[in-house]
């Protein structure tokens, strides 16, 4: 299927029960000029996130969503990859954090896991899928390369931030700014990749 653009004024509905995305997206997206709401909004159950791939896992929420409510629908996918645990723990990232959500137990883990190894290089992933009503589906990705660092530093960010080190700064994402964070971050990137395409007037098929 022809791949499709989101127009100035159109509803486009976050895939995510969580309604703090909602002004994260706006900033991210806000050269769209879109009227975003969440999957909360319309009482849309969350689905079983069964992939084994961020774009997996994107794909099934962003779905659900624009199936049940018959309008454009974006989700994101997001973990840390760390290069010597072979990616891990990648789409599982929020699940190395318990039933608790505990990060710091989470930062742990893979602090203990790397006790042995010297590269501590890694990068956070993000992929945004942006399904359509139609079946029509498209995907972006962004990436931030960096250094894992002990202990935690920074009062800032969520999840592994206070441990990730941005290639280029010596400050983790839980030090700086939440302003240049969203410069940079991952989830910045791939919603720069979607507003490229969206502004674009040929625009890539993908099914």
């Amino acid at each position: 299927m022809a791949a499709h653009r989101l127009q100035p004024g159109q509803k486009l509905v976050i895939a995510s029960h969580n309604r703090g995305k909602i002004p994260e997206f706006q900033r991210l997206l806000q050269p769209l000029g879109l009227e975003l709401s969440c999957a909360a909004d319309y009482g849309i159950p969350e689905p079983e996130e069964t992939g084994t791939t961020f774009t997996e896992n994107a794909l099934i929420k962003a779905r659900a969503v624009a199936a049940a409510c018959g309008l454009p629908a974006l989700a994101d996918d997001s973990g840390l990859a760390v290069t010597a645990l072979n990616g891990d723990p990648g789409v599982y990232s929020a699940r190395w954090a318990g039933p608790e959500r505990d990060f710091n137990l989470a930062m742990q883990k893979i602090e203990t896991l790397l006790a042995d190894k010297s590269d501590r290089s890694a990068q956070f992933v993000t992929v945004l899928a942006l399904c359509w009503p139609d079946g029509t589906t498209q995907t972006y990705d962004g990436a931030v390369g960096g250094t894992l660092i002990w202990p935690p530093r920074g009062p800032n960010g969520f999840g592994y931030d206070p441990v990730f080190m941005p290639e280029g700064y010596t400050q983790t994402f839980g030090e700086i700014s939440a302003e240049q964070k969203n410069k940079l971050s991952h989830r910045a990137r791939a919603c720069a990749a979607m507003i490229a395409e969206m502004q674009t007037p040929a625009t890539r098929a993908e099914s």
